[in-house]
């Protein structure tokens, strides 16, 4: 344990130096001297037609909130002036508050004559009302034109003794020089934000733009009307949003337009968090949040409100997570394990505190807070996975060798008598060739006392069981042909049903599945592990004898290789290896103890291993290859295993999970650690899916919308799971499966290909769905009994692929701003289209294969010792 305290303790270290180190913090502006106007808007568009007891509490908010603005100013710039407008310059006044009023007009002519004719009266009655700005961006909005407005100021300037003017960007008046003789000074609007200029460049755009309009209108008053900068928001080119970069730009601005005697007026006083027509940064100019609490402090240091709590939930997240994934195994990890697991901790826990605390630092609607919800979710589990995946490339590749595996044929201990062995077979509409090439492996063992019981079930086609029944007669009678024409419980129910035939005497069980060629020696060597009365069961890796036939199926046998050689051997050294049916050797004792096999499951070898271990005994593991079958005959096949796997691994979750809580005492912390870790592999995939189509639907809503583009925090961990998948696989295939490059790769290509068919078997077996045995099609079984898929079994994954890559080229030809949420978003599209493009290439490399040559018919089995007839009354040896 002092192992794992020092290496979280370093990467908290670590951690913590990088918090400091990427902080912003800045000068606060000096706001001494105040600010000479701000641009205020009290009112969401919802309020706007508040009335009676509603309009009572707007002008009691505007009061509290002209309180409170006293303390940077004594001005303030209106946007309209009917409505409850009509009452804010008297509450105004008795603030002591200047006024720069507006008049808001658009298309609207009705409307227009509503706002100028109040504006107008407001600007006679109140002498704090100091000047009139008509219109706000109305030609930059192409609302009017410069004909429309201009008509529309002379009006005004006809009827009031201030000075009038209209807003409009600087380039607006650069553009209709025409405007400023009909206004008594001009307005303009500089806002580098959104022309993408830099923080650092913003003050000396804002001057530079401010000295051309000095230059083409000299003379006319210059004010400028709007600067300012967001807090928060999307980056709009080289112009980020940050609330050190907000107190940078105002700072800075301030003192540049006090040393040029600029009158300005900055946007805007409180944030309006109902803003959204202006993408992320809408709700975030104001000097004040919307508690009213000035973002930024009047001395010391500007820095992010919530940047210690951020880093304190980080830090204390990614140093409990270390100290829980390490300390719970029953091995000591080594230093350099230790800390790969904890700075992989450190890091991931950065984005999960960001995520979490994303609602405290912004304003949220219900669409928002729906989104933050499912993308927080969805995260959680998909971080998970990511740092099980670290754990284990760490392990491996930093920690220490396993020491519980068998590399070697098992000594025999002295005195140590063979026990019986009873070998079942199980059978379903199997090709009898192949077949009859396990059984006649099985004839060959070097043992000296076993029976082999070739169990048909649910097939009445007499093509199917007939030689196989003739077979068992010729190899005499250590071989017991067991048919049963209808049998319910899958394929443990047949086993089930056939344990009466299995002899009395019989120790050991063993299980082979139909394609299996086995090795003489399996028995012989792996046997005296038994005299070991705590191991229960004994379980020896698949391996597959046409892994040649085709790049097809040496992609597919590369993937499966990874499980064996990799996941079984660290689950081994906790004693929880996966028992997956063939090549699997159980003490019988145990085995009826725990009560057989389980006809509730679909992947009755894999609970029956869980039962065993609750049960409190042991299991062994070796990577020798003392038996090699068959691959799937095609990628639906390849798919249909794998469907039915997931979906047994559901239906064991459903019916053990109260096993793996805390106040489970059946199971070591190690073991829950390994199943829980294994489900949630399962899990994680459809977890993927359920993410990518989300994120599929998410982007016309950005492109036709324009709601809140997924976070960072959100995005990136599906980014950093896929790499730190192919890591995983490149670096593990390398070290433990010793695969060369382009194997690892059809591996990884394998793997990620079933992502959609995981999704659909764990989705099937959480719905109760009931799912039919399907058994996998081996041997060239598809061939010889003509059965053939109506349609693509890769068209959802094709079309999903497409769609995903789609978007993300969509995204990205439309990213004009260069925004970084959606040049990450688009690269996730993009990451998770590959696994689903992965079936549709594996399934042309599996239709180019059964086109080039009928491989899966005519793969000959592994050379074994012929085995001659046994007469029915010749003793078995």
């Amino acid at each position: 344990m002092k192992t794992i305290m020092l290496a979280a303790a370093i990467a908290a270290a670590i951690a913590v130096a990088a918090w400091l180190r990427l902080s912003e913090r800045t000068l606060p502006p000096d706001l001494a001297q105040g600010v000479t106007s701000l641009s205020y808007n009290f009112m969401s568009p919802a309020e706007q037609s508040a009335t009676g007891v509603q309009s009572e509490r707007i002008l009691k908010r505007v009061g509290d909130d002209l309180s409170t603005l006293s303390e940077l100013t004594s001005a303030i710039r209106l946007y309209a002036s009917s409505g409850v407008f009509t009452e804010v310059p008297a509450i105004a006044r008795r603030h002591g508050f200047s006024l720069i009023a507006g008049a808001w007009v658009g298309k609207d002519i009705e409307f227009n004559q509503l706002e100028i004719s109040s504006a107008v009266r407001l600007v006679n009655r109140h002498p704090n009302i100091r000047s009139l700005v008509v219109g706000n961006e109305t030609i930059l909005r192409k609302e009017l034109n410069v004909a429309e407005l201009t008509k529309v100021l002379r009006q005004v300037r006809r009827q009031v003794r201030v000075p009038v003017s209209t807003g409009e960007t600087w380039d607006i008046w650069l553009k209709h020089p025409e405007l400023a003789k009909e206004v008594d000074f001009i307005a303009a609007h500089i806002l580098p934000y959104w022309e993408g200029i830099a923080a650092d460049r913003a003050v000396p755009y804002a001057m530079e733009r401010y000295e051309d309009l000095r230059k083409a209108f000299p003379g006319k008053k210059i004010v400028i009307a709007e600067f300012g900068w967001p807090s928060r928001g999307y980056n709009n080119k080289q112009a980020d949003a940050s609330p050190a970069l907000q107190a940078k730009v105002i700072g800075d601005f301030l003192v540049a337009a006090r040393q040029r005697g600029i009158t300005y007026n900055v946007i805007e006083a409180i944030d309006q968090p109902w803003k959204t027509t202006e993408g992320s940064v809408g709700a975030y100019w104001g000097l004040y949040d919307n508690d009213r609490k000035l973002k930024f402090t009047t001395d010391g240091i500007a820095a992010e409100e919530n940047e210690t709590w951020r880093t304190v939930l980080a830090v204390v997240l990614g140093f409990a997570v270390t100290v829980l994934a390490l300390g719970i195994s029953q091995r000591r990890p080594t230093f350099a394990h230790a800390l790969g697991v904890a700075v992989a901790a450190q890091a991931l826990a950065a984005g999960v505190a960001m995520a979490a605390l994303y609602p405290f630092e912004n304003y949220l609607n219900t669409g928002s807070a729906i989104a933050w919800v499912v993308g927080f979710a969805l995260m959680i589990p998909l971080t998970a996975m990511t740092l099980i995946k670290v754990h284990e490339v760490a392990e491996i590749t930093l920690g220490r060798a396993p020491t519980r595996l068998i590399y070697d044929k098992v000594p025999r201990p002295a005195g140590w008598r063979a026990p019986k062995v009873s070998i079942h077979v199980p059978a379903y509409r199997e090709k009898p060739e192949m077949l009859i090439a396990t059984m006649n492996s099985l004839a060959a063992l070097d043992y000296p006392d076993f029976e082999v019981l070739v169990i048909v079930n649910n097939t009445p086609d007499e093509a199917f069981w007939r030689p196989i029944e003739t077979r068992c007669a010729e190899l005499g009678e250590r071989f017991k042909f067991v048919y049963l024409p209808k049998i319910d419980g899958f394929k443990a129910g047949a086993l089930t049903a056939a344990m009466a035939r299995a002899a009395p005497d019989a120790e050991v069980l063993a299980f082979v599945d139909a394609d299996y060629v086995v090795e003489p020696t399996w028995l012989n060597e792996m046997l005296p592990a038994f005299a070991d009365p705590s191991v229960a069961f004994i379980q020896a890796p698949q391996e597959h004898r046409d892994g040649k036939a085709s790049l097809f199926k040496s992609i597919m046998n590369s993937e499966y290789a990874g499980f064996f050689d990799i996941g079984m051997v660290q689950r081994n050294e906790d004693n929880a290896i996966i028992a997956h049916g063939t090549m699997l050797l159980v003490r019988r004792s145990v085995f009826e103890a725990v009560g057989g096999w389980a006809t509730d499951t679909i992947t009755e070898d894999t609970e029956l291993g869980l039962r065993l271990f609750r049960a409190g005994w042991q299991a062994l593991y070796t990577t020798r290859r003392y038996g090699r079958g068959l691959l799937p005959d095609t990628y639906a096949a390849f798919k249909t295993q794998r469907e039915r796997w997931a979906y047994g691994a559901v239906q064991i979750i459903r019916k053990h999970w109260r096993a793996m809580l805390p106040s489970g005492c059946e199971l070591t912390a190690a073991q829950k650690f390994h199943f829980l870790t294994g489900w949630t592999l399962w899990l994680s995939d459809s977890f993927g899916v359920v993410a990518a189509y989300l994120n599929l639907l998410w982007v016309p809503m950005i492109l036709f919308v324009g709601v809140l583009i997924p976070m960072l925090p959100f995005t990136v961990p599906i980014l950093a799971m896929l790499g730190v998948n192919l890591l995983h696989c490149a670096l593990l295939y390398g070290v433990r499966v010793k695969l060369p490059p382009h194997k690892i790769l059809g591996a990884a290509v394998a793997a990620m290909s079933l992502q959609m068919t995981v999704a659909r078997g764990v989705a099937k077996g959480f719905g109760r769905v009931r799912l039919p045995f399907l058994r996998t099609d081996k041997g060239g079984i598809v061939a010889s009994t003509k059965r053939a898929r109506k349609s693509s079994p890769v068209l959802t994954e094709a079309v999903t692929g497409v769609a995903l890559l789609a978007g993300a080229i969509t995204l990205h030809v439309t990213n004009v701003t260069e925004m970084v949420e959606i040049t990450v978003f688009a690269a996730t599209l993009l990451g998770q289209s590959i696994p689903f493009l992965c079936a549709p290439l594996l399934y042309c490399l599996d239709r180019a294969a059964r086109g080039a040559q009928p491989a899966v018919a005519q793969v000959q089995p592994m050379a074994v010792t012929p085995v001659p007839a046994i007469a029915p009354t010749q003793k078995a040896a």
